[in-house]
């Protein structure tokens, strides 16, 4: 090649370069515009409540840079501009879901289920079965509870481990991993790094030395509450030192950037992710110096508790400026080109929120026309007070059809007429409507639900031995171990020793550590392992070593396991199968029932307790044929 081609590649590389610049800058103007319209759209009461990832948008971009198909986030509700990013949210999805649009069509990610700012890749097609998640950028239905995220984070890094390690999963595992190259990307925000699952979760990841990419958002504050208050050291990096790897000990890599510098979060994110994509080590991104412009939420206002000389380091420090500074400093756009950029930004989010909220109300208006049109039959005066205020209400919701036609009811409820009648009848009609957009899939709805597997009957010969119940349980594992390689067995002792009840006795041996094998004493993450597992197209069966403790986990089991089919609209699924057992009866913490607990806390996981052991392995057949979580 000519010194001139050589020339050439060069300018048109540079030009390339520019353009992806730009177009970064670009998508974080439309998300911070995202963010300000949201607000507002909250405040003239369009929505609920909202919460919003302004002040994060550039090292969310650079993060996005290194997110590759086949990858998982797992995250918090700040992150919408990595999801527009990796093209995995659009401006109109944003607005749909600020507005609870109950339609996947407008909100694929929640149906209108979620907080607005919480998001779900579309895992399973229509009947239920796994999508290519090698072919798409995922991720794992977020929830609200600080720190609910991390435990499942663990499970999806975990996973990778197994696809590059388990030759038995080469075939299995076409619809799910490339070899394990895939890592799982987890974010927080700085206050929630002081939760105990925060914690638990790192150090599991250390110790199974799993691709996780860990990024906390660091913006001084937990709500109101200055870090100082919150983390040793008041620094999340500086607390974890300890956790750092070297020469003698395998541990994390711990990077720290500033939020605000484009170029240093750019290369910090390729360094993070070749090191867990390649080496399968964890690494923590401690982004430092991050803003939030609008301050928490739409719930308060941060002027309350941040100082004049924080919030004109805040306005200074803006990470968007910052960017803006930087490109007009290494002539890469100049002021006027950025402005225009900024202003086509703020044009298109305001197209994007006017479209959503108009395809919002669309439905509903139409709704409101008919139940008129069924009162204005009825003829009678006190109804057309009713009529009037439907009629007068321009931006409606659901709640007021109903509350106006249940009035409506109760006016000529010692009357019957055809048209009382139709009224009557739209209710009853309406209401079913809403219950499939509002209350369905929070079990499996399609045929691979447990509850339509036809029941196989235990059959026994003429004189049946007798046996201890482990040898039922050991020999029915043995058979699920040697018939599914995606079945994975762990928990405390389950490993080496085969279960404190040898349940699983001689099978780690048979099969391998990598089918059967312990795990510390941390039960909030054997269930956020199993759950990420799970997730990620295995069959995990995760052992919590006696009831009492289950309770450890309860918050993960309800907030996460137990809603993940509701709060996705059908969208994702884990057949996580728990099994635990009493003890001896011996002191109240290891002869204590939460069954009263359990039972109303997981709606959305089937609780199975057998009266025998031939009935509690025909638990474990049932749920691996089925696609829902359950507790055995």
């Amino acid at each position: 090649m000519s010194t001139q081609e050589n020339i050439a590649e060069t300018e048109i590389s540079k030009e390339e370069l520019s353009a992806e610049i730009l177009s970064d800058y670009r998508i974080a103007c439309e998300s911070r515009e995202a963010s300000l319209l949201g607000r507002r759209e909250v405040l003239t009461g369009k929505a609920k409540f909202g919460i919003f990832g302004d002040g994060k948008e550039i090292p969310q971009i650079a993060l996005s840079k290194q997110f590759k198909n086949g990858d998982w986030r797992s995250g918090y509700y700040r992150d919408q501009t990595l999801l527009f990013a990796i093209k995995q949210l659009t401006l109109n999805q944003f607005f749909a879901q600020l507005y609870a649009h109950a339609d996947i069509a407008h909100d694929p990610h929640s149906g209108g289920r979620q907080m607005n700012a919480h998001f779900a890749s579309r895992l399973l097609n229509e009947d239920g079965t796994w999508k290519n998640q090698t072919e798409n950028k995922n991720t794992s239905a977020d929830m609200s509870p600080t720190a609910g995220q991390m435990p499942r984070l663990l499970g999806l890094a975990y996973a990778s481990y197994f696809y590059r390690n388990n030759p038995e999963l080469k075939e299995y595992s076409k619809l799910f991993s490339n070899n394990g190259n895939e890592i799982a990307f987890g974010t927080i925000g700085d206050a929630s790094t002081s939760e105990g699952l925060f914690w638990e979760t790192l150090n599991a990841a250390g110790v199974l030395q799993i691709p996780m990419v860990m990024s906390v958002w660091d913006d001084g504050y937990g709500i109101s509450v200055d870090k100082k208050f919150q983390t040793i050291k008041e620094n999340i990096s500086h607390a974890l030192s300890g956790f750092k790897r070297n020469n003698d000990h395998k541990g994390f890599e711990i990077i720290n950037v500033k939020g605000w510098d484009y170029a240093a979060c750019c290369l910090a994110y390729e360094n993070a992710a070749k090191i867990a994509r390649e080496e399968h080590s964890p690494v923590l991104v401690h982004v430092e110096e991050v803003t939030q412009p609008q301050g928490h939420s739409t719930s308060g206002s941060h002027e309350r508790y941040k100082s004049v000389q924080r919030l004109n380091w805040e306005a200074d420090f803006d990470c968007i400026k910052k960017m803006k500074e930087w490109i007009v400093e290494k002539s890469i756009a100049t002021e006027e080109e950025l402005s225009e950029i900024e202003e086509t930004a703020k044009k298109t989010v305001r197209e994007a929120k006017t479209a959503a909220w108009k395809a919002f109300q669309q439905p509903i208006k139409e709704e409101k026309e008919t139940v008129i049109h069924l009162l204005e039959a009825i003829k009678k005066e006190e109804i057309n007070t009713i009529i009037q205020s439907l009629n007068s209400n321009t931006e409606l919701f659901r709640e007021e059809i109903l509350k106006q036609t249940r009035k409506a009811l109760r006016i000529v409820r010692n009357e019957t007429s055809n048209s009382i009648t139709a009224l009557k009848q739209w209710l009853i009609n309406y209401k079913e409507t809403n219950k499939k957009s509002y209350n369905s899939h929070l079990l499996s709805e399609t045929l691979l639900s447990p509850l339509k597997i036809t029941e196989v009957k235990p059959q026994y010969n003429a004189e049946p031995k007798q046996v201890d119940g482990r040898e039922i349980l050991r020999e029915n594992f043995d058979y699920i171990l040697n018939n599914h390689p995606e079945v994975l067995i762990f928990g405390e002792d389950a490993g080496k020793i085969g279960g404190v009840n040898q349940g699983l006795s001689g099978l780690q041996e048979k099969y391998s550590d990598k089918r059967v094998f312990d795990t510390g004493i941390r039960e909030a993450t054997i269930i956020g392992q199993g759950i990420g597992l799970a997730l990620r197209g295995l069959r995990p069966i995760a052992e919590i070593q006696y009831l009492d403790y289950i309770m450890y986990a309860i918050q993960t089991l309800s907030d996460d396991l137990a809603s993940l089919r509701y709060r996705s609209c059908g969208g994702q699924k884990a057949p996580l199968i728990i099994r635990t057992r009493g003890h001896r009866l011996e002191g109240i913490w290891h002869a204590g029932s939460q069954l009263g607990t359990i039972i109303h806390a997981l709606r959305g996981i089937h609780v199975c307790v057998p009266r025998n052991m031939t009935q509690a392995a025909g638990f474990y057949n049932t749920l691996l044929q089925g696609d829902d979580p359950g507790l055995v």
